[in-house]
C-alpha cells in the first residue's frame, strides 16, 4: 500500500466537512427547526442513559417514554434491547409532536459482539486496512442490533503507559495516530451513511485527554498550544478530514477551563478553523464537572458555558434538560446558539436515513445473521494474530513445533473467561464464554500425540500463593517447554484504571523466576492493555511475545503465532520504558544542551541508575525471518517548496520463512526557528516478502510534511538541512540528508 501525504492531516487551513451542506437536508432541517419550540429545540441536544449503568427507570426523576412523547429528549445511550428500542422510537416517531426519531448509541469501541483486539494492539498491526476492516465489522453488527452511534474511535495521543485509557488508543505517535483515526472513522461510517449497516463515528476525547498528568485518569493537562496543535490535536482533524460525524469533549481542562466550556477549543478550532460541520456530545456528565473543576457555580453556569463554547449535546448531566430553555428566555444567551446546536444534530439525523425509515436498524433476522458469523470471527483471528509483538526470540526458541511430546501451559490469564480478561476494556456486548483461551488455542494446535498439563500458579490479579507457585514449578520441570501467560486482568486497564507501577501485577514476578529456574525453555505470553516494565524478563526470559488483550479469538491467534503458522508483524505503537521513572519516555522528543554520549561522563542529560532509552522503543518488534535494508536513497538532494521528494528503499527478506515487514520512514528538520524532535514519522508501508526476496519501497515527501509550527505560530516548512531514516523500527535506520531551499 502506497503511503498517503500528510499534507491534510496537519494544515490548519480549513478543512473538509464532516458533511457536505447537501441542499435538499438543509432545506428539510430548515423547515423542522421552524416549526420547532424551544423545549423540543432543547430536547434534541439531550441524551440519556437507558441501559444498563443506571438501569430504565429506577430512582430516576424522569418519566423516559413521557419524555420522549414531550419531544424533550434526543438520543439515549445503552439501550441493546431491540424490542425496548422499538418502544421508544414508536413514542418518538409516531406520537411526539413532530416526529423527530431518536439516536441510539453504545460504546462499540473494539467490536460488538465479535470482540476484535483492543485499539491499542489493533494499532501494532501498522495494516490500516485491517483496522478498517475491524470498525466496518463492529459497525455491521451494532447496526443490526439497533444502533446508530458509537463512541469511538479514541484519537488521544498518549505517551504515559500508566494512564489506563491508553488501551483505547493508538499510542504515542500523532502521524500513526492520525492514520489509524481516518481508518477507524471510515470503517464505521463507510462511504454512505444512509445504509442501514453504518453507524456514525465519534473521535473523542476533544482534547489532550492523553496527557493527562502522572498518568491519573481524569487529571489536569497543561501543554503549550504549540504542542496541542503538534501533538494532539492532528489525529482529530484527521478524523473531521475523514468525514466524522461527532466529535466528545474531554474530562480535562486545558489552559485552566474544562474542556466541555473550552472556546478556543470548540468554537476557534473545531468549527472554526476545521470548519466541522458535525455535532459535539459531552462525555458522561462533563458539563456538571465543571462545578466541580470550579469555573460554574451549578449546573445552571455550566449549560452557559458548555452552549457558549459550541458544545452541542449534553450526556447525562441534564444541565440543557434542566436551565438551557431558561437561559435563553431570559435572554442570557441568544437563541441561535441553541438553534444552530439542533441543526447539527438534525442534519446527522437525515443523513442516516432516520426520517425515511425510522426502524430500518431494528432488524431481529438481519441481527441473527451477522453476529459471530464464520465471516466475522476469522477476520477478529486474522487481525489479532497481526496484533501480536515478538519482543524477544533468543536462540530462535520460536515457532513451537507442534509435536512436542510434553507442554506444560502456565498462569491464570492462559484458560480465563472471566473479567473480560481475553477481551480487554470496552467489550461492548462480547460474552466471555464465547472467547477461546491461550489453552484452548494450544490444544487445538499441537498434534494428538503431545500433552498438554495446565497450571494456573495465580489467582486473579497476580496473587500468587506459594502452593500454585510450586505447583507450577513443578509441571514447569515436567515439561518439555513451557507457554507461560501472565499480564493484567481485563479489569486492571481501560477508564479509571490507572497504575503507579505497572510491572506485572501482584506476585507473578515470583512465578516467572520460579517457572524459568527449573531449568526447561520459556516462552512468556504476555497479556496487557499498555506497556509494562519487563526489566527482569527481559534479561532472563528467552522469548517474550506480547500479546495485549485480543477479543474473541484471541486464543486461536496466540497459537498461530507460537506454532509458526503466522509470522509474528507487529510493531509498538507505544515504548516499553525500562523503568517507570523513566515516564513519559517516546521516540520523538526534543533533543536537550547535554544530550548523553555513548560513553558515560558527567553532567549530561541521564539517570545515573537506569538508561535514557526505553527496553522496546516505538515501531520495534521482531519477526521469525530476518530483513535487510539498502541505505536510502534520495531523487534530490535539493528541493524547493513546490517539489516533492522521493525516498526509495530496498528491503530483503534475508531468512527462511516468509513474512511480513513494516517499512517506516522518520525525519528530522536539523535546524528550525523552535527546536525540533529528533525524529518524527513520516510514513510506512506494510510488506509481504518470501524468502530471498527483495522489493523496493518508495516514499513522496512534500512541503507539508516538513511544516512544523514556527515560532511565531505558522504551520509552514523552513528552508534548510533535513535528514530521512528508513529502517525498521524508530532505533534502528539508515539516514540520507537533504535540504530543502
Amino acid at each position: 500500500m502506497k503511503r498517503m501525504l500528510l499534507t491534510l492531516l496537519l494544515t490548519p487551513l480549513f478543512a473538509a466537512a464532516a458533511f457536505a451542506h447537501d441542499p435538499r437536508i438543509e432545506a428539510k432541517v430548515d423547515d423542522l427547526l421552524a416549526r420547532m419550540n424551544l423545549a423540543e429545540k432543547v430536547g434534541q441536544l439531550n441524551q440519556l442513559n437507558g441501559g444498563y449503568a443506571t438501569g430504565t427507570q429506577d430512582g430516576r426523576r424522569i418519566d423516559l417514554e413521557e419524555s420522549v412523547r414531550s419531544g424533550i429528549i434526543g438520543s439515549f445511550l445503552n439501550i441493546v434491547d431491540l424490542d425496548y428500542q422499538k418502544s421508544l422510537q414508536k413514542i418518538a416517531v409516531e406520537e411526539s409532536r413532530l416526529g423527530i426519531p431518536l439516536l441510539y448509541a453504545h460504546d462499540v469501541i473494539h467490536g460488538y459482539r465479535t470482540i476484535f483486539p483492543i485499539p491499542l494492539a489493533e494499532a501494532a498491526s501498522w495494516d490500516l486496512e485491517a483496522i478498517e476492516r475491524s470498525a466496518r465489522i463492529a459497525a455491521i453488527e451494532a447496526s443490526a442490533s439497533g444502533l446508530h452511534w458509537t463512541f469511538a474511535p479514541m484519537v488521544d495521543i498518549a505517551r504515559d503507559p500508566r494512564w489506563g485509557r491508553v488501551m483505547e488508543g493508538a499510542g504515542e505517535d500523532t502521524y500513526l495516530g492520525s492514520r489509524i483515526a481516518e481508518a477507524r472513522v471510515h470503517g464505521f461510517q463507510g462511504d454512505d451513511l444512509s445504509r442501514s449497516d453504518t453507524i456514525i463515528a465519534c473521535a473523542k476525547h476533544f482534547a489532550g485527554y492523553g496527557a493527562a498528568e502522572g498518568g491519573r485518569d481524569y487529571n489536569t493537562v497543561d501543554v503549550s498550544e504549540r504542542v496541542m496543535r503538534e501533538v494532539y490535536l492532528p489525529p482529530f482533524h484527521a478524523a473531521v478530514n475523514a468525514g466524522v460525524a461527532t466529535l466528545m469533549n474531554a474530562f480535562n481542562v486545558l489552559d485552566r477551563m474544562p474542556a466541555s466550556g473550552n472556546k478556543f477549543l470548540v468554537k476557534q478550532v473545531l468549527k472554526g478553523e476545521w470548519n466541522f460541520q458535525g455535532f459535539v456530545v459531552s462525555d458522561w456528565n462533563s458539563f456538571g464537572e465543571m462545578v466541580i473543576h470550579g469555573v460554574a457555580e451549578d449546573n445552571r453556569e455550566a449549560a452557559k458555558l458548555a452552549i457558549a463554547a459550541g458544545s452541542d449535546m449534553d450526556m447525562e448531566s441534564k444541565a440543557y434538560f434542566d436551565y438551557l430553555g431558561e437561559l435563553v428566555s431570559k435572554g442570557e444567551i441568544p437563541e441561535e446558539w441553541v438553534d444552530d446546536a439542533v441543526r447539527r444534530v438534525l442534519r446527522v439525523k437525515y443523513e442516516l436515513g432516520m426520517f425515511d425509515d425510522p426502524y430500518k436498524y431494528i432488524d431481529p433476522a438481519r441481527k441473527e445473521k451477522v453476529t459471530l458469523s464464520d465471516e466475522h470471527l476469522q477476520a477478529a483471528r486474522e487481525v489479532a494474530r497481526e496484533s501480536i509483538v515478538l519482543l524477544k526470540n533468543e536462540g530462535g526458541l520460536l515457532p513451537l513445533k507442534k509435536n512436542i511430546e510434553k507442554i506444560a501451559v502456565i498462569g491464570q490469564l492462559a484458560d480465563s473467561k472471566k473479567f473480560e480478561d481475553m477481551m480487554g476494556s470496552w467489550p461492548a456486548q462480547g460474552k466471555n464464554e464465547e472467547v477461546v483461551t491461550p489453552l484452548e488455542g494450544v490444544k487445538a494446535k499441537v498434534s494428538t500425540q503431545t500433552v498438554v498439563t495446565y497450571e494456573p500458579g495465580c489467582r486473579d490479579h497476580g496473587v500468587c500463593p506459594p502452593e500454585l507457585i510450586d505447583r507450577a514449578a513443578l509441571a514447569a520441570a515436567e515439561a518439555d517447554c513451557v507457554i507461560l501467560v501472565v499480564g493484567e486482568n481485563g479489569d486492571m486497564s481501560g477508564e479509571s484504571k490507572s497504575r503507579a507501577h505497572i510491572g506485572l501485577p501482584g506476585d507473578q514476578l515470583d512465578l516467572v523466576k520460579a517457572v524459568v529456574k527449573a531449568g526447561k525453555p520459556v516462552v512468556m505470553v504476555l497479556m496487557t492493555g499498555r506497556p509494562l516494565v519487563l526489566d527482569w524478563c527481559a534479561e532472563h526470559v528467552p522469548a517474550i511475545v506480547n500479546a495485549w488483550q485480543l477479543g474473541t479469538m484471541g486464543g486461536h491467534a496466540i497459537a498461530d503465532v507460537l506454532f509458526g503458522d503466522y509470522n509474528p508483524s507487529g510493531k509498538l505503537p507505544i515504548s516499553f520504558p525500562a523503568a517507570v521513572g523513566q515516564i513519559p519516555v517516546y521516540y520523538n522528543h526534543l533533543n536537550t544542551g547535554r544530550p548523553r554520549p555513548p560513553q558515560d561522563v558527567p553532567y549530561v542529560s541521564k539517570y545515573i541508575d537506569c538508561p535514557n532509552e526505553p527496553l522496546y522503543p516505538f515501531g520495534y518488534g521482531l519477526s521469525y525471518t530476518t530483513y535487510e535494508y539498502s541505505a536510502p536513497r534520495l531523487n534530490a538532494e535539493t528541493i524547493n517548496i513546490n517539489h516533492t521528494l522521493t525516498v526509495s528503499v530496498d528491503v530483503k527478506n534475508t531468512g527462511s520463512v516468509m513474512g511480513d515487514e513494516v517499512v517506516q520512514l522518520y525525519i528530522r528538520d536539523l535546524v528550525g526557528s523552535v527546536a525540533q524532535p529528533v525524529k518524527e514519522l513520516r510514513g510506512f508501508d506494510k510488506i509481504h516478502l518470501n524468502p530471498g526476496e527483495s522489493k523496493t519501497v518508495e516514499f513522496t515527501l512534500d512541503s507539508g510534511d516538513l511544516a512544523f509550527w514556527t515560532e511565531d505560530m505558522k504551520f509552514q516548512p523552513e528552508p534548510g538541512e533535513f535528514e530521512v531514516f528508513v529502517g525498521t523500527s524508530s532505533s534502528d535506520c539508515k539516514k540520507a540528508r537533504f535540504t530543502l531551499e
